[in-house]
């Protein structure tokens, strides 16, 4: 409902005029004042309309006092519904038109001597507006729950070692921080030091506690559950996950159905035609409430209202399971896709080098071999090695001199018995190492030998998420029976993880250009691809998909560049809630367009007809918000919705 009930318009007349809660999202300080101004000026106006309803009743024959109580009530009211009207005239809007509407009722009002109802109609319209900022149903309450996740108190370490308190507004990426048990993370950052348990329902959606150590990324808004963290900031405000939830959030406003944007284009022929039906009416029937009536019931609020409410309220339950909408549009466009495009490192495999196998060759002792392999690993940067180090803990490692690094092949160093190697089979070659045969394996391996004697292989593989068959699976129930795994890994590899995942199209060995080729393939087939990739290997794919999914991205800038959305958590189950939840969101919106169009319709006819009574605009004006209400609580639901495969 914008009816007459932005008095903030006087000071920035520039801006774009909203004047519904859930168009504006958390509403800013000037919005808020304003509110509150026209609240305690409808207040007053219903205190005198009221004394002059009384007046007339209890002092018949001073009829005139009555009417001086009338006109005042209505001339503090009709400040805001001129000024909003005054506002309409100057930026044509959709929700211009009511303002217009509801001014223009006011004016005719006051020309037919009907003061009663030029003081009733506004003051019920700021009335219904308190109404419909309270009756959000959670989605205005979900924003500002956000916004508060985003505002929080932080440990700053200083270069000297020392602590100090200071609002998180303040920190900037670099910045080192301590986080203790029950504390909120800040920002975006990477832990430095310590270990904790980490709870992340408000940013990822699960329930699950995480577990972090040194070297893993989190998420500002998360609770520090127990232990003591030291986290280096690399993301702060409207950079940071929570940060681009809000502001997508607030986006939402931008989303319109056909008719939406049908009647925003014929807006001042909708409100001429109004006009003319409302005139035509008077010259039928010289009825002054009909006239009114009809002009207070073509005010097109709930209309305007059914997609900017689904919108927030389906981007705010997406933000509650750890999803990132960037645009309403995608959410849409989710409930048409026919098939499946992902990729494998990253997206349905952790993308992380797990010890799968040590395959012994001669008697040595096990831990002992994996200590030492870790010890050996930690002291090079390849992926491999990185897998290696974290195979026991960083005190376990054994000690190690003269540490030189093959680049490509390996690590060579002096331990306690003797001179060790740990790397490729060409290492040892060049070692002259006698080498045991290569074992069959998919991924990588690496062997180890002890002064010039080899004694182990370590068999390395990306592990696959548990949860990817059953997301596969439930993606096929739900109508996306066509599935490509599209990687660029070699044909062995990706196709052992399509059949343990249920994939039956595989593309293997692809670079950027052909897994873009690939996607125009599928769209050009007459598709409508889901892309789903990690967001920086797969940009083009991602782009070229009709709906394009980055993995785990925590709102990284080349995610949200190349990506459509963004699950925080790489839960491949989410892909599952993306589209239910786009399919529930459309059946609201749907029935939303109807109440409001119908709704209106409706009440046009009746007050057309002269069924809404003596009091004709007063009626219209209760039934109008009642609408509004209406199509609120139902976009409403929406934040109850929980999905039943992850809850």
């Amino acid at each position: 409902m914008s009816v007459a009930t932005d008095l903030s318009h006087g000071s920035h007349g520039h801006e774009h005029h909203h004047g519904h809660v859930l168009s504006t999202g958390l509403l800013t300080a000037n919005e808020k004042q304003a509110a509150a101004v026209q609240l305690t000026l409808a207040m007053i106006a219903l205190s005198l309309l009221a004394l002059g309803i009384a007046w007339r009743w209890l002092a018949p024959d001073e009829e005139g006092v009555g009417q001086l109580l009338l006109a005042a009530a209505s001339l503090i009211v009709a400040v805001p519904v001129i000024r909003s009207g005054w506002h309409s005239l100057r930026h044509p809007s959709l929700h211009g038109i009511t303002d217009q509407l509801i001014a223009l009722a006011m004016l005719a009002a006051w020309a037919t001597g009907d003061l009663l109802t030029a003081a009733l109609l506004p003051i019920i319209m700021i009335f219904g507006h308190v109404l419909e900022e309270r009756s959000v149903i959670g989605s205005k309450e979900a924003m500002e729950a956000l916004a508060r996740l985003t505002r929080s108190h932080a440990r700053l370490i200083t270069p000297e070692g020392s602590t100090r308190e200071v609002d998180n507004i303040t920190l900037k990426p670099g910045d080192l921080v301590e986080v203790r048990a029950g504390d909120r993370i800040p920002a975006d950052g990477r832990v430095r030091k310590g270990r904790a348990s980490l709870d992340t329902a408000p940013i990822t959606g699960e329930s699950l506690p995480l577990e972090v150590s040194a070297g893993i990324d989190v998420f500002g808004g998360a609770i520090n559950l127990d232990g003591r963290l030291e986290v280096e900031i690399t993301r702060t405000g409207e950079d940071s996950t929570l940060g681009k939830v809000i502001a997508l959030m607030q986006r939402a406003e931008n989303s319109k159905p056909p008719i939406t944007r049908l009647l925003e284009r014929y807006a001042q022929q909708y409100l001429g035609f109004v006009l003319t039906v409302a005139a035509i009416a008077w010259f039928l029937t010289y009825n002054d409430q009909i006239m009114l009536a009809i002009l207070v019931a073509a005010c097109p609020c709930a209309l305007v209202l059914s997609a900017p409410a689904t919108a927030v309220a389906g981007i705010a339950v997406a933000a509650r399971h750890g999803i990132l909408i960037r645009s309403s549009a995608f959410l849409e466009e989710l409930a048409d896709l026919t098939s499946l495009v992902i990729d494998k490192t990253g997206t349905l495999t952790f993308g992380r080098l797990r010890l799968q196998e040590i395959r012994m060759t001669a008697n040595a002792d096990r831990e002992a071999v994996l200590t030492l392999a870790a010890s050996l690993g930690a002291a090079s940067s390849h992926p491999v090695s990185r897998a290696m180090a974290s195979l026991v803990a960083h005190d376990a490692y054994y000690p190690l001199t003269n540490v030189r690094e093959i680049q490509g092949l390996g690590v060579i160093a002096a331990g306690i018995a003797g001179e060790v190697a740990l790397g490729r089979p060409e290492l040892f070659e060049r070692m002259s190492v006698s080498v045991p045969s290569i074992p069959l394996h998919d991924g990588p391996l690496a062997g180890m030998s002890i002064n010039g004697d080899f004694i182990a292989w370590l068999l390395l593989s990306d592990t696959i998420k548990p949860e990817a068959a059953d997301a596969m699976m439930d993606l096929r129930t739900l109508g996306l029976n066509r599935q490509l795994l599209l990687t660029g890994d070699r044909q062995s590899v990706a196709q052992t993880l399509a059949q343990e995942i249920g994939i039956n199209d595989v593309m293997a060995e692809a670079l950027p250009a052909d897994k873009l080729k690939r996607v125009l393939h599928e769209t050009n087939s007459g598709f409508k691809p889901l892309v789903v990739g990690d967001g920086i290997n797969d940009s083009l794919a991602l782009k070229a998909g009709a709906v394009g999914i980055a993995m785990g991205a925590g709102g990284a800038d080349v995610a949200l560049a190349s990506s459509d959305i963004i699950l925080i958590g790489s839960d491949l189950r989410r892909l599952g809630t993306c589209i239910r939840l786009s399919r529930l969101c459309r059946q609201t919106l749907k029935t939303n367009v109807i109440i409001g169009l119908g709704w209106t319709v409706a009440i046009v006819a009746l007050a057309g007809f002269g069924f809404l009574g003596a009091a004709g605009a007063v009626v219209a004006a209760i039934l109008h918000n009642f609408s509004t209400l209406l199509v609120l609580a139902n976009a409403g639901r929406l934040m109850r919705y929980d999905d039943p495969l992850t809850a």
